[in-house]
């Protein structure tokens, strides 16, 4: 008994010691599993927690492409954050790619692609699951936009460094050929996490000129008479107008109604002028009493399909909303009818209402990113044709690209023909400030079609906000419309 009997009584505590040892290297597994899974996100998210930090730098990020080029790439600094982005041509391309900055994060296309270009994408590896467990990326993928490198160029030298913006999209499948805002900055001075990109983001911030506002999409301005396209638009479609070279009953100076106010024109022969003479002479009068002929929900309906009031516009990054009021008195409809009162547009809007002029009516939604790529250069995923819609009556847009190739051919917006093209345009010079006071914006929106082609290859949108020229000086015809011929040319040289 004292041989066996003493091991006999032990055999119940080893079994306990192993369940224990078991119990315990479960509980192990299983907090090892909630910290890595569960908690995982809270762990990520943590300030003091440097690893994804660190994984997210540890490689080149993936690039921007331009005409087939890379407008973007990487630089290996040695340090802990290892890669830092640079920029091809940073202030020309700044309004597309935005920047991807160590200590301010990411905008534009940067941070709409963030996934694709860090390489953090789950579709970059093709493994969601190994994506998970790993939480740090590969190489990234490239962004391939739909930018033409010499619209860009000749927009942004159109500029010349005076704040304004300019947008160009081809009218047949909503594309955009140009995106361009100026004063602009270069994205490389905030790519790292010095003092001196801390410098340069408050220099940048506090710059009086707004050289980070993107104009082309952020900003918008009152479109002034580029907006009597609209107008001309709903009241052809309405049946107010049914002759294009028919006098109509506009007297001059015209009182807007329920009002002692008389508006006026800046030129002669505005009375009772014809809608083609009005638009190529940009008579307000005209439109004005177009607008209130209209009526109220008309105008909006017609606004509305070309864009306006829609808050949902991305392209991919959000575009702010162009508006125009649909609580106004037919005082106030007659001057938003002229693009004047709450009426209000983005470049990129106004873009879009000369493509759907040259496009038969028929508006794109406007898009930026070709397709997105794999390291390798395999496709990500493309762009299929985008959804549009019928903005207008096919008649009616060919009556109004008649309308602005006779503003182009012998109205105020000659400064844009092309010789061997066919042009169309609108001039705008819109007023703004209290009492009018502020400099006026010099607008243009154009189409242009190559000699034997069927439909037009390009619509631009230019405006230019010029506080040091002299106010009785500033025109759409004279500054904004030499800007679109330079970008239109480029477009059908290709």
């Amino acid at each position: 008994m004292s041989e066996y009997g003493g091991g006999r009584p032990m055999a119940p505590y080893i079994r306990r010691a192993r369940v224990f040892c078991a119990l315990l290297l479960a509980a192990l597994l299983v907090n090892a599993a909630r910290v890595q899974v569960v908690r995982a996100g809270a762990y990520d998210d943590n300030p003091a927690n440097r690893r994804a930090v660190i994984a997210r730098y540890a490689v080149p990020r993936g690039n921007i492409l331009v005409g087939g080029r890379p407008v973007t790439g990487s630089v290996d600094t040695g340090e802990q954050l290892r890669y830092e982005r640079t920029y091809r041509d940073g202030p020309l391309y700044a309004p597309v790619t935005g920047f991807a900055s160590q200590l301010y994060g990411t905008t534009l296309l940067e941070h709409t692609h963030d996934g694709v270009l860090s390489g953090t994408d789950p579709l970059i590896s093709g493994f969601a699951l190994w994506h998970d467990v790993r939480r740090d990326g590969g190489p990234g993928g490239d962004v391939v936009t739909t930018l033409d490198p010499a619209a860009q160029r000749a927009a942004f030298q159109g500029l010349g460094g005076r704040r304004g913006a300019v947008a160009a999209v081809e009218p047949a499948t909503g594309r955009v050929l140009a995106l361009v805002s100026t004063p602009s900055y270069d994205p490389a001075e905030l790519s790292g996490n010095s003092e001196a990109v801390s410098s340069a983001w408050a220099r940048l911030n506090h710059d009086p000129e707004q050289p980070m506002l993107n104009r082309a999409v952020r900003q918008t301005y009152p479109p002034g008479s580029t907006f009597k396209v609209v107008t001309a638009a709903a009241a052809l479609d309405a049946g107010v107008v049914t002759n294009l070279d028919a006098r109509t009953r506009s007297p001059d100076p015209y009182r807007l109604p329920g009002t002692t106010t008389r508006l006026t024109n800046e030129g002669d022969g505005c009375r009772d002028a014809s809608v083609r003479d009005a638009f190529e002479w940009s008579c307000n009068t005209v439109f004005a009493k177009l607008g209130v002929d209209v009526g109220v929900p008309q105008m909006t309906a017609t606004a509305e399909a070309f864009g306006f009031n829609d808050p949902g516009v991305r392209m991919p990054f959000p575009v702010a909303k162009s508006t125009f009021d649909t609580s106004v008195d037919r005082a106030q409809l007659a001057l938003s009818s002229i693009g004047q009162y709450n009426t209000r547009a983005t470049p990129l809007q106004m873009a879009m209402v000369a493509a759907a002029v040259a496009n038969g009516g028929r508006l794109r939604t406007p898009y930026l990113v070709e397709r997105t790529t794999r390291p390798d250069g395999q496709a990500l995923n493309g762009t299929s044709v985008r959804p549009d819609r019928q903005v207008m009556r096919a008649a009616t847009a060919a009556r109004l690209k008649e309308l602005m190739a006779g503003v182009v051919q012998e109205g105020t917006g000659t400064n844009a023909a092309i010789p061997g093209a066919l042009v169309g345009g609108k001039t705008g010079t819109a007023q703004h400030g209290v009492g009018n006071s502020g400099v006026p914006y010099a607008w243009f929106v154009s189409w242009a079609q190559a000699a034997g082609a069927e439909v037009p290859a390009v619509a631009v949108a230019v405006v230019v906000e010029d506080a040091s020229a002299d106010r009785g000086e500033i025109s759409g015809g004279g500054d904004a419309a030499p800007i679109a011929r330079e970008v239109m040319r480029a477009v059908l040289a290709r």
